[in-house]
């Protein structure tokens, strides 16, 4: 890779001295007859090294090192990346080389920085965004991010010596997966389809409050072995522009579209909704047929902020507390005690008791968008009293609203759209970047015990 030529050649003498001395440092110059020379040992460059080198998707661990170093040798690592509005993302930590002057970030802890302790994937994880209040999200998946490591001399992450540069690539459409726009009557959605034809097990793909199209979960999940198709409800192309009024006949025709597919295996496809997509994953799977598996990350068993239709019903929204919604000491709302419990509004509980649905909730027990353990616990105990299965609730602790595939950096803070305010969506980095790598799993083995595999 020429980026890893580069970072060898910026950390060697040979650079600075140019080819017309590369004798005299590798020990190859010819002595005058009779003249003894003692030669020191030419200097080891330093090299960065990643694996895999140059790309890689980007739910996959990437290895980081660095040799040619001294022995315990202080260093510092960094890495940035820019976002697609040019925002830069930022993270660094400091290192101490080993005796033989080696460094493996899965064997070195950290010791300070952006984070500390043994964290192989914290440079990424750890990421943190010049601009305040801003969230990493990726909305063209057929470009990288493309990530710049560095490796400084001393624990100053602004102030040492350069000595190893190195460019990754981290993609979000993996090799080979296809990406199908979808415009059939009025669904608009992208499929995603694994490299083979199929069929595959047929997954529809939800997000949360901000509308549009966000496809880079769906691209990562086809890469598993899933038909993903990511759907966009509102705020988007010929969608409905808000969330006032959520109509389940939407739904029922992606759903429809999906099952229908050629290269999609039946007879029922899965849900995988977050946020708000995940309160509208639970409605999807009590009102509409179809539906084998859901996967709900810390959504709503009650309708928020809107009605949901299905014919001839509804599902009004929880009444909001504004006495309850608190300001934090930085300035931001925490609205975690502002919706009207649906079990004091029993209107606005989503009618999880029909479903025949097999559930999975994950929740991350820091959640400050809206009480999603509480949620989770209601949706189940309602199932069980009308006899239905009772799901699988796993809970992280410290994990907060946004959980996304490994590796996003936590959004802690920023803007709600339904609230028009800086809110704190909650989360610690460290425990919330371990909950998404466990949530990834645990996800696709839910969606492959109970979807099966490629026919």
């Amino acid at each position: 890779m020429v980026a890893s030529s580069l970072a060898v050649l910026r950390g060697s003498r040979l650079s600075q001295g140019g080819l017309k001395n590369w004798a005299r440092w590798s020990g190859h110059s010819q002595a005058s007859a009779g003249v003894g020379i003692n030669w020191a040992p030419a200097r080891t460059a330093t090299t960065l090294i990643l694996e895999p080198a140059g790309r890689s998707c980007w739910d996959e661990p990437l290895r980081i090192a660095v040799r040619g170093l001294t022995p315990e040798q202080p260093v510092t690592l960094r890495t940035a990346l820019s976002d697609e509005k040019a925002v830069l993302f930022r993270a660094h930590a400091r290192y101490r080389a080993d005796a033989g002057g080696e460094l493996d970030l899965a064997r070195a802890p950290a010791l300070g920085g952006s984070f500390a302790g043994l964290e192989p994937m914290g440079l990424l994880w750890a990421l943190e965004p010049d601009r305040p209040l801003w969230r990493l999200l990726k909305r063209d998946v057929q470009t990288p991010f493309v990530l710049e490591l560095e490796v400084l001399d001393g624990h100053e992450p602004d102030g040492g010596r350069l000595l190893a540069r190195a460019v990754h690539e981290r993609h979000f459409l993996p090799p080979g997966v296809r990406r199908v726009p979808v415009r059939a009557g009025r669904v608009r959605a992208t499929l995603f389809l694994p490299p083979e034809p199929g069929p595959y097990p047929g997954i529809i793909d939800l997000f949360g409050v901000g509308g549009g199209l966000l496809e880079y979960r769906a691209s990562l999940l086809a890469g598993k072995g899933f038909a993903v198709m990511a759907l966009a409800y509102y705020n988007y192309d010929d969608l409905p522009k808000g969330v006032d009024s959520m109509r389940m006949e939407y739904f029922e025709e992606a759903v429809n579209y999906l099952l229908s597919h050629p290269e999609v295996k039946g007879p029922g496809i899965g849900l995988l909704g977050i946020s708000k997509g995940g309160e509208l994953g639970l409605a999807m799977a009590s009102f509409l047929k179809g539906i084998t598996a859901a996967v709900i990350i810390n959504g709503s068993v009650a309708a928020v902020g809107g009605t949901i239709y299905y014919k001839d019903e509804s599902v009004p929204p929880v009444s909001i507390l504004k006495d309850r919604i608190k300001m934090t000491k930085d300035g931001l709302m925490d609205i975690v005690d502002g919706l009207q419990s649906p079990l004091v509004e029993p209107k606005s509980f989503i009618p999880v008791e029909r479903s025949d649905t097999t559930f999975l909730f994950l929740v991350g027990q820091d959640d400050h968008n809206w009480k999603s353990e509480f949620y989770a616990n209601e949706a189940s105990k309602r199932l069980q009293a009308h006899g239905k299965e009772k799901p699988q609730i796993i809970c992280y602790a410290e994990a907060g609203h946004y959980i996304e595939p490994p590796y996003f950096p936590l959004c802690k803070a920023g803007m709600h759209l339904l609230v028009s305010a800086n809110i704190t969506f909650g989360g610690e980095p460290k425990a919330h970047a371990m909950a998404q790598v466990d949530v990834w799993q645990q996800l696709q083995a839910f969606f492959h015990t109970h979807l099966g595999c490629k026919s």
